[in-house]
This record gives structure tokens, sequence and C-alpha cells, in this order.
């Protein structure tokens, strides 16, 4: 490979120094590359027709670093330096692209970002020589239906999330599993999740850790307001429906669905979201030979 876009969150690499030092090698070894530095102010981005809302209760405007038309026609890998959250962004602007992706860790856990300021330059040699595999990952589409009509619908790389929306209290959801009915939950919120976004916030709410190249679901909910409640793996060519009822005593209930904690859309009492398996997926490129446990156990052991 010699042709990069990189990105860099100025906000985990204030002083720029290891963008220099990556622009500075690849220039040595003959390489081209055009670097785009996220401030700490996103870039609005213009919802997609297939994100647009509608009525009195529009989606929720994406934040957008990466333009997708700006990255050059040549360019073949595309190289991301911050935490975990900048290569999601990166991934969900940039899907269209098809182009791999790969992240430098300048966060804390970096679950995503496999390379290490460590090893950077060697590292660097290896995606130059042609050493890492381009691995697929799958991605989850949630669309959201309010009376039979669609009003919104995107894509996430780690999970998309049920949550409420103002003052605290208990939500209620109806799940269905491919139009049968499943379960009632009464929680915080429920977390849909691909096997990537496994170690996020689905690990933070108890659910189960996924090695990234299955293909597979888990729905687990969030606080839930019961003793039997576990998380559920499903397959992939399940589709899930969560369904918002009546609240308690037959109150409204407001809430909002996140998509890897980025573009939010408000929902309403008799709202739907169906969630599934997308078309498209995501190129990650990999470099460590080593396997999925090995790294899991090095990160919990940090």
């Amino acid at each position: 490979m010699k042709n990069f876009f990189i990105i860099t969150n100025k906000q985990k690499d204030k002083d720029l120094q290891v963008t220099h030092r990556v622009e500075t090698y690849l220039k040595e070894r003959g390489c081209t590359y055009l670097t785009q530095v996220e401030g700490a102010v996103p870039l609005k981005k213009e919802p997609r027709p297939d994100e647009q809302g509608t009525g009195n209760h529009p989606s929720g405007v994406a934040k957008s670093y990466t333009n997708p038309a700006d990255i050059p026609a040549n360019v073949e890998c595309i190289m991301v330096l911050g935490g975990d959250g900048t290569l999601l962004q990166a991934a969900n602007d940039t899907i269209r692209r098809d182009i791999p992706l790969i992240g430098v860790n300048l966060g804390t856990l970096g679950y995503l970002t496999e390379v290490e300021q460590s090893n950077l330059e060697q590292s660097l040699d290896a995606i130059i020589s042609g050493d890492g595999k381009v691995v697929k990952r799958m991605l989850l589409e949630g669309c959201v239906m309010r009376d039979g009509v669609k009003i919104a619908s995107a894509q996430a790389v780690n999970d998309i999330v049920l949550v409420r929306s103002g003052s605290l209290c208990i939500l209620h959801f109806n799940i269905y599993v491919n139009d049968l009915f499943l379960k009632g939950y009464h929680a915080d919120g429920i977390i849909i999740s691909t096997p990537m976004g496994s170690t996020g916030y689905n690990m933070s709410a108890g659910g189960p850790i996924v090695e990234p190249k299955a293909n597979l679901m888990v729905l687990t909910p969030i606080c839930p307001h019961t003793f039997n409640s576990r998380s559920i793996i499903l397959a992939p060519e399940d589709v899930v429906t969560v369904e918002i009822p009546e609240g308690h005593d037959g109150r409204p209930q407001k809430m909002e669905v996140c998509y890897d904690g980025n573009h939010k859309v408000r929902l309403i009492t008799g709202d739907r979201i169906q969630i599934k398996q997308s078309e498209n997926t995501l190129k990650i490129l990999k470099l460590n030979k080593v396997s999925f446990l090995e790294i899991l156990h090095r990160k919990m052991n940090e």
C-alpha cells in the first residue's frame, strides 16, 4: 500500500506529534497521504434521505468529521489516529467508500485500534509492504417505524441502543424476533450489539464478550428491573423488533435510539424499531498475528 488518508483526533494528539511522525515516515518511504485533523467541534452533516425525520419528531443530525467525497480515489487505506470512538466515527463516515481502516491507539484500552505507539514504525512497514490482512465485520441496520411509515434509518458498527429521553424512569419494551413475541422488558434501556461492539457498552452492561469475526447479534438489557434477565444471542439472519408500548399507568414514553452513540432519533409511544444485519460490511486492516483471546487477556490486565 502506498496511498493513505489519515484522520487524526486532535483531542488525543494535541500537538500532532504522532501525526507528524506518521506523515514523515510515510513520506520517507515514497507514500502519498492526505491528513484530516478533527477539531473539538464536529462538522455538521446533512442527513441522507434515508436518515430524514418527519412530522414533529425528526431524527437527530449525526456528527460527522469526514466527507467521503474528500477522500482521493486512489486511497488504499484509511489510518485513524485516536481511540475507539474516533475509529467508529471514521467507519460510519466512510463506510460507503469501501476502504479498509486501521486504528492507531491514542486512547486508553483501544479494543478496536490495534496499532500502539510503541510499535508504530514497525506497523507502518507492515502496512506499506502489504503484510496486513483485510477482514470484514458485520454491521447493524436500524429502521424506525411510526404508524407503519419509515421515519429514519441508519447503520451501526458497534451497537444500536435505546435509552430514556428526559427524567429518570423505568422504561418498558416489547421485544419481537422474526415477528414472534419474545419478552417484555422493564429496564433502563436495551442494547443490540455486533460482535465487534460487544466490548463496548454491551460489556459495561454485563453482556458477553464475543469474538469479533463471529456473525451474530447480542441483545442486552441495561439495568433490568428483574432477577432473571440475561443477554440473548441471536443469529445474524434474525430480525429484532423493539416496540415502545405505553409506560407505567398508561403514561406516554419518551426515549431515543442511538447508533454508535452518535446519530440519535427521538422515539415516542407506539414507535417500533426494526434491527437486522446490514447488507454492507466494514473492512478492517489487521496486522496482529496473535489471537483475539491473547489481545483480550492483555487489554483486561492493563
